[in-house]
C-alpha cells in the first residue's frame, strides 16, 4: 500500500529529520527535485528545456523558498526565470539570493495596471510569456482559499503548472477547495503523499503526484491513510485453485429486488458471479429475472430457503417497508459476514431495534452514499469525510464505506482505505448494486472485511473506466462515453484481469 500521512505528522517528521541534517539543505534537495520535474515538463510541453521560460508564484516561507531554490536551479540549465513575489518583505532570503545569483529576476506581484486585481504589468508578463509555471503560494500550514492576486495571476496562466507540495488553495487535510485554488498538473511532494492529494477535489487539483523521498522515511509514524494498488489486489483478488469446488470458493448470499424493480436483484447477483465463479444464490421476489440473466445463480423466493452461505449481500431494491426489515433481520441473525447497502442501511438508521439481530462476532459492512451515509450519523456529511467515516465506522462497529468520487472505506479500528478513482463514470444509477455484489462475494472468499471493500472499490472504479473507453479494445488517450451499470457490471472480468495482470507484472 501507499501512505498517506497528515501534515501534522509530516512536520514532526521533519524535526527529527533536522537534528540530523540542516533544514536548508534539506530544502535544496527538495527545490532540485521540483527543479528535475519541472524540466521534464518543459521537455514534453515544449520541447526542451534550455531557453524556456518559467514564472515562480512564490508566497512567504518554506512553500516559496523551495520555488526560489527550485527557480535556481533551473537558471544552471539555461531556463529564464521569473519570481513573481506576492509578499515581498516576507520572501525566503535564502532562496531568493540564490535565485539572484544564479542570474533570476524578481518582481513584486501587485502594482500599477490597469485591471481591478492590481497585478503589476511585469508580473503579469512574466505569467503570461511563461512556458510553465511552479506553484510555491502557499504550504501544508495554510487553510482557504487564494488571495485576490494569487487568485488573478493563477487565472492567466495559460500552461503546465508543477505545484510545490500542495496545489495552493487547497486544503491540506480534507482536500476541499471553497473558492480559487491552483489546479497543477503535477505536484512534486515531500516524504510521503498528504490528504489533500488523495481527497475530494484536491484529488483533481494535484494532478500527477511524485513523492520525493527528502530522508523523512526513518522518522515517518504509520500512515494516517493508505491506497492500495493494482498489484497488491490482483495478488489478493480470490481465483480458483486445483483443488477448489463451487463451495470452496465462497457461496454468497443474495437479498435484493422486488417484482416490480427486478434489476437490483440482477445487477447485484451477476457482480457475484463475475467476481469469484464459486456460488451465488439469491432469495427474493426477483427470482424468474434473475434466473433468466444469471441462469448459474441458484434462486429461491425468500431468504428462509436460501441455503446455507458464507456471507450476504443485502439491501438494494428490498424495500424499507415490512418485508424489507423482515428480510434484514434474518439475515443479520444468521451470524454471517453481511455487506449492507441501499435500503438495509436506511432500515438501520430508522429501526434501532435491529441493530439487536446483528450477531456481534459476524463482520457488518455499511456502503451509504452522502444521503445514507446522513441518516445514520444524524447529521450532513462535512467537509472532512474521513474523520466522519471513522466516527460512525467505530459508533456501529463496522466496516463503513463511504461511496464519492473519492470513496472512504473506514474500519472500526481507525484504519482508512481511500480510493481516488479520478473519474465519475460509475455515477449512474445501480452501480451500486454492482459494488454491492462484488463485495459480498469477496466476504464469502473469506477476504477480511476492509480489503474487501478496498479491492470492490478498485475493481469497480477500473470496470467503469474501462467499459467508458470500450474494453476490451480500450486504447490509451481515447475519449471515453457515459455508461449504464450494466456496462459496468460487463467489464468488471477485464478490471480483474487487469489488476491479476499488475500482480504478475510486479
Amino acid at each position: 500500500m501507499h501512505g498517506v500521512w497528515t501534515p501534522d505528522q509530516i512536520r514532526a517528521a521533519e524535526q527529527r529529520l533536522f537534528t540530523r541534517t540542516p533544514e536548508p539543505a534539506v530544502m535544496r534537495r527538495a527545490a532540485y527535485a521540483v527543479s528535475v520535474h519541472t524540466s521534464r515538463v518543459l521537455a514534453e510541453f515544449t520541447g526542451g528545456v534550455a531557453g524556456r521560460r518559467v514564472a515562480l508564484l512564490v508566497g512567504a516561507g518554506n512553500n516559496g523558498g523551495d520555488a526560489l531554490w527550485a527557480g535556481a536551479f533551473l537558471r544552471r540549465r539555461g531556463v529564464g526565470v521569473t519570481a513573481v513575489l506576492l509578499a515581498p518583505d516576507k520572501a525566503h532570503p535564502a532562496g531568493l539570493a540564490a535565485l539572484r545569483r544564479a542570474g533570476g529576476r524578481a518582481v513584486p506581484a501587485e502594482g500599477p495596471s490597469p485591471d481591478t486585481a492590481g497585478i503589476g504589468a511585469e508580473a503579469a508578463d512574466a505569467v503570461e510569456r511563461a512556458d510553465a509555471v511552479i506553484d510555491g503560494i502557499v504550504g501544508l500550514s495554510a487553510r482557504g482559499a487564494l488571495r485576490p492576486a494569487a487568485a488573478e495571476l493563477v487565472r492567466r496562466v495559460t500552461v503546465p503548472i508543477t505545484a510545490v507540495d500542495l496545489p495552493s488553495g487547497v486544503d491540506p487535510v480534507t482536500g476541499a477547495v471553497d473558492g480559487p485554488a491552483v489546479r497543477a498538473d503535477l505536484t512534486v511532494t515531500f516524504g510521503g503523499r498528504k490528504p489533500c492529494h488523495v481527497l475530494g477535489a484536491g484529488a483533481v487539483h494535484s494532478g500527477d503526484v511524485e513523492v520525493i523521498d527528502i530522508g523523512l522515511t526513518d522518522d515517518l509514524p504509520d500512515p494516517d491513510l493508505y491506497l492500495l494498488q493494482a498489484a497488491e489486489i490482483g495478488a489478493g483478488w480470490p481465483v480458483p485453485g486445483p483443488a477448489d469446488d463451487k463451495y470452496s470458493q465462497g457461496v454468497v448470499g443474495v437479498a435484493a429486488g422486488s417484482a416490480t424493480y427486478p434489476g437490483a436483484a440482477v445487477l447485484a447477483s451477476g457482480a457475484a458471479v463475475q467476481a469469484t465463479a464459486g456460488m451465488v444464490r439469491y432469495a427474493g421476489p426477483a427470482a424468474d429475472a434473475v434466473r433468466s440473466r444469471w441462469p448459474e445463480v441458484v434462486v429461491t423466493g425468500s431468504v428462509t430457503d436460501a441455503g446455507r452461505v458464507q456471507a450476504w449481500a443485502v439491501g438494494p431494491g428490498i424495500g424499507i417497508g415490512a418485508s424489507g426489515r423482515e428480510v434484514l433481520q434474518h439475515v443479520l441473525e444468521l451470524g454471517r459476514p453481511v455487506c449492507a447497502d441501499a435500503d438495509s442501511i436506511t432500515l438501520l438508521a430508522n429501526d434501532a431495534t435491529l441493530w439487536d439481530a446483528r450477531d456481534p462476532d459476524a463482520p457488518l459492512v455499511l456502503t451509504p452514499h452522502a444521503g445514507e451515509f446522513a441518516r445514520l450519523s444524524r447529521e450532513e456529511l462535512g467537509a472532512d469525510r474521513v474523520a466522519a467515516a471513522r466516527e460512525v465506522a467505530a459508533h456501529f462497529d463496522a466496516v463503513v464505506l463511504l461511496k464519492g468520487n473519492t470513496t472512504i472505506i473506514a474500519a472500526p479500528d481507525g484504519r482508512v482505505l481511500v480510493n481516488d478513482s479520478r473519474h465519475a463514470w460509475p455515477a449512474t444509477a445501480g452501480s451500486g448494486d454492482v459494488l454491492t455484489g462484488l463485495i459480498g462475494a469477496l466476504l464469502a472468499s473469506d477476504v477480511e472485511p476492509w480489503l474487501a471493500c478496498g479491492y470492490a472499490a478498485y475493481v469497480h472504479a477500473l470496470a467503469a473506466d474501462l467499459a467508458a473507453h470500450g474494453a476490451p479494445g480500450r486504447t490509451p488517450g481515447e475519449v471515453g462515453a457515459p455508461i449504464g451499470a450494466s456496462a459496468l457490471l460487463a467489464a468488471v472480468p477485464a478490471a480483474i484481469r487487469a489488476v491479476r495482470e499488475a500482480a504478475l507484472s510486479s
